[in-house]
Formats: C-alpha cells, structure tokens, sequence
C-alpha cells in the first residue's frame, strides 16, 4: 500500500487526481477500523493531516465554512452557538479521544447510513463542498447520498468543506443507542425550525441506505407550526408529526435493533425533538417582542 502525506492542498489534489482509487485520511476513526479489520484494502492512502486549510473555520458571506478537517471537538467547543445540531450531534460521537480525532469532512466521505454528522447536516441543509485539479463544486448535502456508501463525490475529488446556513431558529439532535456511550446509533433524528423562511428541516440517520429525510412531515409541520407566536402544536399533530417521520424511514432488522422498533424510535425522538424546539422558538419569540 502506498502513503501519500501532501502538506498542501494542491498536492493533494494532484495526489487524488493521479491515484483515484487511493483513500483520503484525516483522524482515521473509520479508515484504521477497515485496515486492521481487513475490511478494505485500498492501493493507497493520502494522508490530509498537515494541510491547515482544511483545519479552518470561520465566517464565509452568510455561512459558517467548516474545513473538512475540523474536529468533533472544535465543533462542540467553539460552533455550538452557529451549528447547535452539528453540535450537539458531535457530542454524541464515541469517546473523547475519537472526538479529538475524528472529522465532519470524514463522516461524510465515510458515507455510513449511521453517521452522527449526517442528520443534523440534511436537516439544516448544509453544503458540501468538493475540490479537484479540475476546480470546486458545491453539492446541497441533500443531494450528496446516493445509495449505500455512494455519494456525488467523483473520484478523484476530496472533500474540503461543509457551508452551514446561519440558524434562523431552534435546532435539535437525538440519537438512541445499545447503551449511553462508545455506540453506533440504532437510529437518529435532528430537527431544525427557520423562522425566517417558515420552514422544517429533519434528518433521520440509520434509518435506510442512507442517510434520509422525512420530507412529508417537513411539509406538514411547516403548515401546522406557529410560527407568529410559538404555541404548542396539539397532541394530534405532534402525534402525526412522530407518524410521519416514522414513516419516511426504510429501516432493517440488524443486530443492533429491528425495523419495528426503529420506527417506532424515530417517531418518540421526533416528538421530543418538536417539544423542545418549541420551547425553544417560544423564547426566541418572547425576547423579540
């Protein structure tokens, strides 16, 4: 197996274009379990550790750019106020110690239906950006999963940032796990409410191939909410809200749970997940008045 180790991103970018079977590595949380597994068994890597643009963060126009190589840990610490689901989606990632070493930009290349970053990132309706000698595109990470593990990154791409729209109101993240800690998640669910564009945003993750969203309990909960006041919705439309995202999902039976009762997880967090928010919206609206 070759090692690739640029210290630019243009060499990187080279790097990919001349290898394109090669896999890209940042903290290799995910990439070292296939290797010592020998799950996976690629021609090369291209180690991105030493580039420091993909370790950046900051304002960019009406967004926050998130390098791809930001960690879990820099996101909890220091974006929880621009990404509150990102956020709190971080802080559910394993140990400390994998939190320090793994990335959002990893999550995504990794593509896995389970990944922590994925719900959050669909439910705000991130960007992805993508980079290659040929130049950069971005891709509407609602666009991005194509089918298990396949996404719209092309080969010789790599990922170099994640654009997350401004918060214009509550976001929220719930994961449920085999225990509290150090676990893949049965499934999770992050909601997002802007109050600007009077529009719902969810995400469901280990819920189907690939990371999903529930589009018709989106639209749904668009047309229920209250938006002008924050009033609770009633019992029925939380209710039909949990219902609905339920059944967006296309889930399997897997040693970690069955198809039934990750459905019927979906819909408890969902209900949680409004209940929240709404308390949430309802002080936002208390303090602009």
């Amino acid at each position: 197996m070759e090692f690739l180790s640029p210290s630019t991103l243009e060499e990187a970018l080279e790097a990919k274009s001349a290898h394109p079977d090669a896999v890209p590595i940042m903290g290799g949380t995910d990439v070292m379990v296939e290797l010592n597994f020998d799950k996976r068994r690629p021609p090369a890597l291209i180690d991105l550790a030493r580039i420091p643009e993909l370790a950046e963060y900051g304002p960019d126009g009406d967004r926050t750019r998130l390098g791809a190589g930001v960690s879990y840990t820099e996101v909890v610490e220091h974006l929880s106020g621009t990404a509150p689901a990102l956020a709190k989606a971080s802080r559910s990632v394993a140990s400390p110690q994998i939190r320090n070493r793994g990335t959002v930009g990893g999550n995504l290349g990794g593509a896995s239906p389970a990944g922590d970053a994925h719900p959050s990132l669909l439910a705000t309706d991130a960007t992805v950006e993508l980079a290659s000698v040929r130049g950069r595109r971005r891709v509407p990470v609602r666009e991005f999963f194509l089918s298990l593990r396949k996404t719209a990154r092309r080969d010789d791409e790599l990922i170099t940032a994640v654009l997350l729209p401004e918060p214009s109101g509550p976001q929220q993240f719930a994961k449920i796990g085999t225990r509290n800690a150090m676990v893949i998640a049965v499934t999770s669910f992050a909601l997002a409410l802007d109050g600007e564009r009077r529009a719902v945003g969810t995400g469901l993750g280990s819920a189907g191939p690939t990371p999903l969203r529930a589009e018709a309990a989106e639209e749904f909960l668009a047309q229920e909410f209250d938006w002008e006041n924050g009033r609770s919705p009633s019992e029925a439309t939380v209710r039909r809200f949990g219902e609905l995202v339920a059944a967006a999902a296309r889930p399997i039976d897997d040693q970690r749970g069955s198809a039934e009762y990750r459905r019927h997880a979906l819909a408890v967090m969902a209900r949680r997940a409004l209940s929240w928010s709404v308390t949430d919206y309802r002080k936002g609206v208390t303090r602009c008045a």
